[in-house]
């Protein structure tokens, strides 16, 4: 989701890296779901597209 809000809010991966305070390279991996951001991250994240952090990502339940 977080490609989604950023493309709503015409930024690129750069400027949402910029605006975040971390790499390219991470918000790639966030938006392929490679990585799983910090909390202190994500409530960035949110903040920085003006949405909750439930909008952004979600919680995958363990099947075991």
């Amino acid at each position: 989701m977080v490609k989604e809000y950023r493309t709503r809010r015409e930024l690129t991966q750069l400027d949402l890296a910029a605006l975040a305070g971390v790499s390219r390279q991470s918000i790639i991996s966030i938006e392929r779901g490679r990585y799983v951001p910090s909390l202190p991250l994500a409530l960035k994240l949110a903040a920085v597209l003006g949405c909750a952090t439930d909008g952004l990502f979600q919680l995958e339940e363990d099947d075991t």
